[in-house]
């Protein structure tokens, strides 16, 4: 799930927008019983649209809704699914976090919970080099999903690759055969610029050693590059890869949260830090975060105050003025306008009341 593709959901307006949501189960017994439950859930959803809408008006709707279903595989699931459906649109997006199981019926999709997911979720690259072909995935935790995507999937068509070498006295085909394998590198960087513009997370590269060699010396994203998977996976599933690569990934996480702390540490003693909720929502949104440092659970349902520059935490959460997490609002405010965020382990802040800022000035 790309960040572009929530904001493409979110500019989608129709009535009825529909918005389906369930928590799923990675693994059996209870995986077993997600498609049953979606089914109902959908029904429900389905019977509520036929008391609100004569059906000749939304059955194209209704058919979007049972073909979407039908398309979904539970295989591989996370931990949540959700379904948007319209007159025109029909999309599901599986979730690496749980949510609550409910239907919403608007003029707008209900991606509260996507936006939860995109922030909260370790998200990174995986470029698979290899010459039959280079795939990219992005990758939620332990998850992939193959991009297919301008020029992805790769095959290296040149000579050495799909392409037989040239022959004859003289012809050094090993030298040959190195400078159009870098020539395929470099296309596959550039076509990966395309992608990586608009989405620029860390990557992890798979392949086999030359691949993991030459591939940063051609490279526009080495700074991006956080570690490697040796070795010749062309065919592991997606699934397989998942497991290979996410302790890769974690162990670079784990080092970020460490140097994003003691940065933080840096910025007590320089006193250029908010702590708690209140100070951080305000110095957020006065545009001076630097690194939003967070406990990865930390959730808190919100009121605003005034024109929005303070806020209160809400005793009723299901007030129809409070916003559901306000956590989620800082970390939006604070990626808009050019910080970063760090996740935390869970009571690793408390002395900060579960969340802090380091502050540009």
């Amino acid at each position: 799930m790309k960040r572009n593709d929530i904001k493409w959901i979110q500019t989608m307006t129709s009535n009825p927008s529909v918005s389906i949501l369930l928590p799923t189960h990675p693994t059996p017994p209870e995986k077993e019983q997600d498609p049953v439950r979606l089914k109902n859930l959908v029904q429900e959803a389905a019977n509520r649209l036929l008391e609100q809408f004569p059906r000749r008006e939304i059955e194209p709707l209704l058919t979007n809704l049972e073909n979407l279903v039908e398309e979904i595989d539970f295989t591989y699931s996370q931990r949540g699914l959700a379904l948007y459906v319209s007159h025109e649109f029909a999309t599901h997006v599986i979730l690496p976090i749980t949510v609550a199981e409910r239907f919403e019926i608007g003029e707008s999709f209900a991606t509260r919970d996507l936006v939860r997911a995109i922030n909260r979720t370790p998200r990174y690259w995986v470029l698979a080099l290899s010459e039959q072909p280079t795939k990219l995935y992005l990758a939620e935790r332990d998850y992939l999903e193959e991009i297919r995507q301008g020029a992805f999937p790769m095959t290296h068509n040149r000579p050495g690759g799909e392409t037989r070498l040239p022959g004859g006295r003289g012809v050094n085909t090993s030298a040959y055969r190195d400078e159009h394998l870098k020539h395929f590198l470099r296309d596959v960087d550039k076509a990966f610029a395309e992608i990586f513009k608009d989405d620029p997370l860390p990557i992890v590269l798979v392949g086999v050693d030359v691949f993991l060699a030459d591939f940063p010396t051609v490279s526009q994203h080495t700074d991006s590059i956080v570690g490697t998977l040796q070795g010749s996976h062309d065919s592991t599933p997606p699934h397989e890869l998942a497991k290979l690569v996410w302790p890769v990934m974690k162990e670079e996480l784990q080092r970020r949260q460490e140097a994003d702390h003691q940065l933080l540490d840096t910025a007590v003693g320089a006193n250029k830090f908010a702590s708690g909720i209140h100070e951080v929502w305000q110095t957020a949104k006065e545009g001076r975060g630097e690194v939003l440092l967070v406990e990865e659970d930390y959730m808190v349902p919100v009121k605003l105050v005034a024109d929005g520059m303070q806020v209160l935490v809400a005793e009723d959460p299901h007030d129809p003025e409070t916003l559901p997490d306000g956590i989620d609002e800082i970390i939006e405010t604070v990626i808009s306008l050019g910080g970063r965020i760090s996740f935390q382990p869970s009571g690793s802040l408390e002395a900060h009341q579960r969340i802090a800022l380091t502050l540009r000035y």
